[in-house]
């Protein structure tokens, strides 16, 4: 069984390439804006807040997607859907009628059916969202899995203190993470659920022969008396208070906005799973289930539509396991040829129709370039990175990519952009090859040379796709981080060094 990266759709990738019953445990947390006052999006979003709505707006919309899943779930589409799951969403539909709330728990309700399919008899879903859903989402996986033996059984709610304060009303500081199990049979590992045991000021502490220390309780009914080590710990209760989510000084933090702590995904899959099983994640965003099951040695599936996502999983793999890895992982969806990358290209769905941009740009920098998310003022810059050469500051690189016709004027304008923007370097990524006119109004904008540099290059550099994916043609400059990171490495070293030294004069 292998390791596997899906890039794409995950309803689609559920449907087509995951087996029924061959998942032991899965965990999703999917995507939701949980800032949102849902007082508002009943009204479905009038102008005055917009703006506020935008991130949930841009993600879950009343349109064709959500009229296809609607019909879908009515029609009982290739038998997925329960009776009770058909009704519940027909009732929704009268009491939160056609909007963006809806949408989304359409969207959810397909997906969750797909989970209960692939999971094993004995599998376990965690689903984690925020207070703001987390009730229609619980009736939602009960009409999905209680009619066809499934078992709820644990709302857990974590609990976090890290983060900004509201003035007019309780803060709100915890997410919900919903646990339901296939079956009444199922893994629950003690050991990973367990938390350390507090010391009870009700009960004495003492000692055994082997120095271990338990305090003692008596059955006032049967007179038994029960003895509780404090090393051994307690199953945790549904409310986790001990672990924090991530704070900005965090080693563990890659930027992502939603990023959970390793700690977290620790105890879900150290508690739900065993050495070599298979885990899930569905909406794998930065890659933390799969870090961690990767540390714990379970196979694993992850599955995400956005290009950003399954770069940064493989740079955080790469970064934390080594470069060899990423031999051992299948990766799926990502263009291999210039036919999948022109289908890429030429995605008409409003979710994608960015991810040309964003693979081409990740892809030939080793994923270390910066995407633009916000075009406009900036002219058109798709991604920056940053090197280090002979000023004191870093140096810029700026990155542009065309999936249409080219021509020397789109090198003109990408030079004037460069000079706006004080960059050195200029990468122009094209999927159709470039003109002789193209190739020689870049070799005209000259050469660039510092002393960190072993040989010159050209300020502006045109890449074809081709040469992407056919020649496996990369960034081959030293970026700012690397300089930086490599730097840190050196200190590490010399620190530890300065330490045996210390130690053994000693």
């Amino acid at each position: 069984m292998s390791k596997q990266l899906f890039y794409g759709d995950n309803l689609e990738v559920l449907r087509k390439y995951i087996k029924d019953e061959s998942v032991d445990l899965c965990y999703i947390d999917p995507p939701f804006n949980s800032k949102r006052n849902y007082n508002q999006i009943y009204n479905n979003l009038g102008k005055e807040d917009r703006a506020q709505a935008q991130a949930f707006i841009d993600t879950w919309t009343w349109d064709d997607r959500a009229n296809q899943g609607l019909v879908e779930i009515q029609e009982n589409y290739l038998g997925s859907f329960t009776s009770q799951s058909i009704d519940l969403i027909s009732g929704l539909v009268k009491v939160l009628g056609k909007g963006s709330l809806l949408a989304y728990l359409l969207s959810m309700t397909l997906r969750i059916a797909e989970i209960n399919r692939i999971l094993k008899p004995t599998g376990s879903f965690y689903l984690h969202c925020d207070p703001t859903t987390s009730h229609y989402l619980k009736i939602i996986i009960d009409a999905i899995f209680c009619p066809q033996a499934g078992q709820f059984q644990n709302e857990i709610v974590w609990c976090y203190s890290i983060g900004g304060k509201s003035k007019d009303k309780f803060g709100r500081k915890h997410d919900i993470i919903l646990f339901y199990t296939k079956g009444k049979k199922y893994t629950f590992n003690r050991k990973g659920a367990s938390i350390a045991r507090k010391q009870n000021s009700h009960m004495k502490v003492r000692t055994d022969l082997e120095g271990r220390e338990y305090q003692e309780k008596k059955d006032k009914k049967t007179g038994k008396i029960y003895q509780y080590y404090l090393d051994e710990g307690k199953i945790a209760e549904d409310y986790w208070v001990d672990i924090e989510t991530l704070n900005r000084e965090d080693r563990e933090r890659l930027g992502y906005p939603t990023q959970k702590p390793e700690a977290l995904l620790e105890r879900i899959i150290k508690t739900s799973s065993n050495e070599g099983d298979l885990i899930l994640d569905a909406y794998c965003g930065c890659g933390t289930t799969i870090a961690v099951a990767e540390r714990f040695n379970r196979v694993w599936i992850g599955i995400d539509i956005t290009y950003q996502s399954i770069s940064v999983i493989l740079k955080r793999l790469e970064d934390n396991f080594g470069k060899n890895i990423l031999d051992t992982i299948v990766t799926n969806g990502i263009p291999k040829d210039i036919e999948s990358a022109k289908a890429l290209a030429t995605k008409k769905d409003d979710r994608t129709r960015k991810e040309f941009e964003k693979w081409s740009i990740l892809t030939y920098s080793n994923n270390r370039a910066v995407i633009n998310a916000k075009k406009g003022a900036d002219q058109g810059i798709d991604a920056i990175a940053y090197f280090q050469g002979d000023r004191d500051s870093p140096e810029k690189i700026i990155f542009q990519v065309k999936s249409g016709k080219v021509k020397s004027g789109d090198i003109r304008e990408l030079q004037g952009t460069m000079s706006l923007q004080q960059a050195e370097i200029g990468i122009f990524i094209t999927l159709n090859q470039p003109t002789k006119d193209m190739l020689q109004t870049a070799k005209s904008a000259g050469i660039y040379q510092s002393r960190y540099m072993s040989q010159s290059i050209d300020k502006i550099q045109i890449i074809s796709i081709t040469e992407i994916l056919e020649e496996k043609k990369r960034l081959d400059i030293r970026l700012a981080f690397e300089v930086l990171k490599s730097a840190e490495k050196q200190r590490e070293t010399k620190d530890k060094q300065l330490s045996l030294d210390i130690r053994i004069g000693n």
